[in-house]
């Protein structure tokens, strides 16, 4: 029999509770306890977006036709219970904060609570700022119930005319919050400062944008939806896939509804109509909340803070580069580890730049996924086209919401002459890599890298990640195999089965993985030393979960560092040794994956961009890299055993989604993402 697991879509809401932990974590500044709301606001919404509306598909196929463990009736039901718990939270958490943000001279007010200075500002405002972007719908006078747009917010309004009950109307207007912004500095008064929000300022204004049709009652709330998101590309073999994608995306926009959030004082028949018009029912997620909704703004939150401010560490400079050595003479010396955002992200900018400038350089091949959205790697690849370099880029259209962008990003690429590649048939390219080629005399000398995160350098401030800059020819050799494939897909999967020293996916890497695993257990069985310690943002794949259980059973010790959904039950009476989990949420988001096995005592060491997921170990290509030097195989350890050690922001992943903190007590307190930074700034001292 199977070892159970947990199911995916729970293990995930587990991990969001996780961040809601951050929010009511006191000792957490307030405007990063506001970020945590937003981040738990917009997860939220992509996993209504993508998982929920996945499962709602699955139902009318049947669980058996699609082999299914769990029954998706059951799971929804499940999720549904455990959203409404968490909304709970959220509102309590949210309270919390409001009232200490007073404590702080900050006051968030509603329109209702605005002093004759602050009506007259926000009058004022209105009407030079908002009063253009705001087209109210009566919707019981046009024929058909309008489009709605689901990452933006509605007020759903009720007119009324005093003298009487019967005579009433309602409209929708969505707040522009795209186009004006959602929080509006009023005037500080008494070194006080006050903020109201664009759907307070529109409310404050209903007589006004309402006066020609007589009402004088107006009420408003706040509602939002969800669509499926999923992008359903057709099978036409005559459209291309830009022209699907363009489709796609299009039709996105008009996904069925999986879920509905609404202010619970909003009125009873304006409610029942909107669900009415939306087609929704009784048993979808139909979200009772407070009266402020789209938390994902709050990200963004103003900063306005004196007490509570956040001071971010400043990148570090790597020693490598301190001296004033170029970035590709540094790597053509030694390989070279950059730990983000612990490190300062400009030496991979400075090594495309370098490349670009370069006259000996005549070839740059690199994918990309997410790009920051005014992209200085894109700027140093088109300068690299300009300067008579040919350029390859592996842009990866399919990356989820990132779809449109890059979409832009490929016309941009092409016109400047750069060769575009779009994606294999039925994979994602999701390994991020680079190879450039340079002339030395009668040799050709190619380096590059090989990271666990995006070539993003808005998102490396504050995404945990490795990125490994090398000239190792065994490297770059499986580098080139990858890009032979990308090239040619049809004729190229030969060389991309030949890869020798990269794991890479569909091919390798589970097999090599599942070899490695077994070697532990060998080990184990014949009492020698045998362990396995993982860091992941997602642990699913069974297979691997049943091959870490009877690893454990066998007596490998094994420790893992998981960020988000964790399927695997940890607690087991057959395992010999239990085995050790924990998830760290804190300050930066832990992306990172790092993959060590104690083989014998000559510990094999990667870094990979593929989780444990089906869709990374079978349905992309991705690549996880061997670290060959002794100094950085013993940095990157050195920062695991410093992960492993977190008694601050850990928490314990165990078979009842509990989330407790890795306790502390007797114990120096760890806080490893601080512990980290100081390590490698001493190490910098050296």
């Amino acid at each position: 029999m199977k070892h159970p697991t947990i199911p995916r879509d729970i293990s995930w809401l587990s991990f969001n509770a996780r961040v809601l932990q951050e929010a009511n974590d006191a000792t957490v500044p307030l405007k990063e306890r506001i970020r945590f709301l937003g981040i738990f606001s917009n997860n939220l919404d992509e996993f209504f977006r993508v998982r929920v509306a996945t499962l709602k598909r699955m139902i009318p196929v049947g669980r058996k036709n699609m082999h299914l463990e769990e029954d998706p009736q059951q799971i929804l039901d499940e999720i549904q219970r455990i959203v409404l718990q968490q909304q709970n939270e959220f509102n309590r958490i949210w309270e919390n904060i409001f009232n200490d943000l007073k404590k702080e001279n900050i006051f968030i007010i509603t329109e209702q609570e605005l002093n004759n200075d602050q009506k007259i500002f926000v009058k004022k405002y209105f009407e030079e700022q908002v009063r253009s972007n705001v087209i109210p719908l009566l919707v019981e006078s046009i024929p058909q119930f309008p489009y709605l747009r689901e990452k933006s917010l509605y007020l759903g309004v009720v007119m009324r005319k005093e003298q009487t009950a019967y005579d009433q109307k309602f409209a929708l207007i969505e707040v522009p919050s795209k186009a004006v912004g959602r929080f509006i500095l009023l005037p500080p008064s008494d070194g006080k400062q006050y903020i109201i929000l664009l759907e307070d300022v529109i409310r404050f204004n209903l007589p006004s944008i309402f006066y020609y049709f007589g009402y004088d009652h107006f009420t408003a709330n706040i509602f939002k939806i969800t669509k499926d998101a999923e992008i359903d590309i057709d099978s036409d073999i005559s459209t291309t896939l830009i022209q699907k994608l363009e489709k796609a995306i299009k039709n996105r926009r008009k996904g069925k509804t999986v879920r509905f959030v609404y202010d619970k004082e909003m009125d009873a028949n304006l409610l029942e109509y909107l669900i009415r018009k939306l087609a929704l029912s009784r048993k979808d997620n139909i979200i009772p909340g407070g009266r402020i909704h789209n938390f994902r703004h709050f990200i963004d939150f103003p900063d306005v803070f004196k007490k509570s401010a956040v001071v971010r560490r400043e990148p570090l400079q790597h020693p490598a580069f301190i001296k004033g050595t170029t970035v590709t003479e540094a790597i053509l010396q030694n390989d070279i580890m950059l730990h983000f955002p612990y490190h300062s992200y400009n030496p991979v900018i400075d090594l495309l730049r370098e490349a670009a400038m370069d006259p000996t350089v005549f070839e740059i091949k690199i994918t990309a996924y997410r790009l920051a959205t005014n992209s200085k790697i894109i700027n140093a690849l088109v300068n690299a086209v300009r300067n008579g370099k040919h350029v390859v880029v592996m842009l990866e259209l399919r990356a989820r919401f990132d779809e449109e962008a890059n979409l832009g990003w490929k016309e941009r690429l092409e016109e400047e002459g750069v060769k575009v590649l779009i994606g294999v048939e039925n994979l994602k390219v999701h390994a991020k890599i680079c190879i450039i080629k340079k002339r030395l005399g009668q040799h050709v000398v190619q380096y590059g890298f090989v990271s666990t995160g995006n070539l993003n350098e808005k998102t490396s401030r504050i995404y945990g990640d490795h990125c490994l800059l090398t000239s190792n020819r065994k490297i770059m050799a499986d580098i080139n195999r990858i890009f032979t494939f990308l090239e040619d897909p049809k004729n190229g999967n030969n060389a991309l089965k030949t890869c020798q020293t990269l794991l890479v996916s569909p091919t390798n890497m589970r097999k090599e993985l599942i070899a490695m695993i077994n070697r532990e257990i060998r080990a184990a069985k014949s009492k020698k030393e045998a362990a396995i310690t993982l860091k992941l943002n997602s642990v699913s794949d069974i297979t691997l979960i049943e091959k870490l259980d009877e690893a454990a059973q066998a007596g490998v010790l094994v420790k893992m560092i998981v960020r988000g959904i964790f399927c695997a039950k940890v607690e087991n009476p057959k395992f010999k040794k239990p085995i050790e989990a924990i998830s760290i949420i804190d300050e930066y988001l832990e992306h990172a994956r790092v993959l060590i096995f104690h083989n014998m005592g000559k510990k094999r060491i990667y870094i990979s961009s593929a989780d444990w997921m089906v869709r990374n170990l079978d349905h992309r290509v991705e690549a996880a890299v061997p670290i060959f030097d002794k100094g950085i195989r013993q940095e990157l350890m050195d920062m695991i055993d410093i992960q492993l050690s977190d008694n601050v922001k850990a928490r314990v992943l165990d078979n009842n989604l509990s989330n407790g903190y890795v306790s502390s007590e007797g114990k120096k307190q760890v806080r490893s993402q601080i512990e980290t930074y100081y390590y490698l700034s001493q190490k910098h001292l050296l």
